[in-house]
């Protein structure tokens, strides 16, 4: 390290003499490359989206592109301090506004808040949204109805806003049942909350009288946004009677998903729900925008500052770069890509519900008559360098593999993921040990994922230089 260019004064005056270390820290010294290479080859331990398919189900694991990346590093954006006065950060406004009208549009929505952090978040705005409209309008109601097919979010955060929970069973065909629908709607039903399409990957055909029988009662309708990217640009949920939507900007809209966040659930709302969005909302000012906090019906506060803006950015630069062909075709596309799994897998696979529209829910269940689950599935699938689907989810359906190839994988891709299918479908009757052992050329072999959940380890700390020549 070069030598303190600091007078020696200096720091006497600054730090007292008993504040300042008597011998250096023991910090590493390696050369660049070595660095390089380090978190280089970190990156190849695990599976990631600029590796190869991600297919799971309802996730939405597209490829985010690198310009996204490219225009949230701009100075202006990357660098930007919450605290900056408004009329320096017009153009960080004005991004915010249009994103706002943009989601808007897709979703047939009449206002919108960016502050969610997550999907999750989001939900949890959405019911405080369905409480504040009930109790402006004289009792919050005590219940919400959701399918039996719902996200396991949706309960959680039906429970965590204070209402009682009440699962409707969907239809054989796996749609909801309209005949339970109705015997469940009184007036103490704050709203339904439903994904659409469905987990299955079935579009709800009625839905246009299941929300007209839910607002004969005074309820609210609410759709879970986890699989807009199957009908985005094709129809949108306003106008089929959804009052309020939540986005996942890292399905649709291509933003980085996982890894512990930052994330975020933009919320929609029809005109009737909009006084009690989060504050602040962002609005066009005349020429200008600002941050609108004058809202006595809000329901507070629930994020810091403007909610996740680099998120934004690149939620923005994606739907600019699709434009409104562009989101049609990306739908479209999703639907195109499972039709072309679901054909190759089907016969070989159970498909209980039959094709959705982005996912279909296979079952492996006919495969533990050689001793071979879905888990054991997931396994290998790593050998063949592709990441396991969605497993065991839904619930309702036994040994469930959930499959979502998205629109981003080439027919090349999904051909390799079809392959690899459907060698471990015969490997489980022929060879059921090796499909029960695996991973086989993985890093690590299979973990005690129950103790890793509760007991994580995620940090490598050497207690002394010996040590660490010793670990490398």
């Amino acid at each position: 390290m070069p030598s303190s260019d600091v007078p020696e004064r200096a720091l006497d005056d600054l730090l007292a003499a008993e504040q300042r270390r008597s011998v250096p820290p023991n910090l590493p010294e390696v050369p660049e490359h070595e660095v390089i290479r380090h978190y280089t080859a970190l990156s190849l331990l695990n599976h990631h989206i600029d590796r190869g398919l991600y297919p799971l189900g309802s996730c939405t694991m597209k490829y985010n592109p690198k310009v996204n990346e490219e225009v949230a590093r701009l100075p202006g954006f990357a660098q930007l301090h919450p605290f900056a006065p408004r009329e320096a950060v017009q153009g960080a406004f004005r991004l915010q506004y249009e994103l706002q009208e943009y989601l808007k549009e897709i979703a047939g929505m009449d206002a919108v808040t960016l502050q969610p952090a997550a999907g999750a978040q989001g939900e949890f705005v959405g019911v405080l949204l369905m409480r504040a409209y009930h109790t402006a309008r004289g009792a919050p109601r005590s219940k919400i109805l959701i399918p039996d097919s719902a996200h396991g979010t949706n309960p959680a955060t039906v429970a965590l806003a204070g209402y009682d929970v009440v699962t409707l069973k969907s239809s054989p065909e796996g749609l909801l049942d309209v005949a339970e629908l109705k015997a469940h709607l009184d007036s103490e039903v704050a709203g339904f909350m439903v994904t659409n399409p469905n987990t299955y990957g079935k579009f709800e055909k009625r839905i246009v009288d299941i929300a007209r029988l839910v607002h004969e009662v005074g309820g609210l309708m609410y759709m879970d946004g986890a699989n807009l990217n199957a009908i985005m640009g094709v129809t949108r949920p306003g106008d089929v009677g959804f009052d309020i939507l939540h986005f996942n900007t890292h399905k649709s809209f291509s933003t980085p998903h996982g890894g512990g966040g930052p994330g975020s659930g933009p919320v929609g709302v029809k005109s009737h729900l909009a006084e009690f969005l989060p504050v602040p909302v962002t609005v066009k000012d005349g020429d200008g925008y600002r941050l609108d906090w004058n809202r006595p019906r809000s329901i507070g506060k629930v994020h810091g500052f403007w909610g996740q803006f680099g998120l934004h950015v690149r939620a923005f630069a994606y739907i600019r770069s699709l434009g409104n062909t562009g989101i049609r075709e990306t739908a479209q596309a999703a639907v195109l890509n499972n039709a072309y799994v679901t054909a190759r897998l089907q016969g070989t696979y159970d498909l209980p519900y039959g094709r959705g529209l982005h996912e279909s829910v296979f079952s492996g269940a006919s495969l533990k008559r050689f001793g071979v689950r879905t888990h054991d599935v997931a396994k290998r699938l790593l050998d063949f360098g592709v990441h396991a689907p969605t497993v065991y989810f839904p619930l309702t359906v036994p040994e469930a593999l959930m499959i979502e190839p998205t629109e981003t994988e080439t027919r090349e891709e999904l051909d390799r993921f079809a392959d690899a299918m459907l060698q471990i479908a015969r490997e489980a009757e022929t060879n059921p040990d090796l499909v029960r052992s695996a991973p086989h050329t993985t890093p690590v072999r299979r973990l005690d994922e129950g103790r890793a959940a509760r007991q994580p380890d995620v940090r490598y700390a050497p207690t002394s230089s010996a040590e660490a020549v010793a670990a490398r």
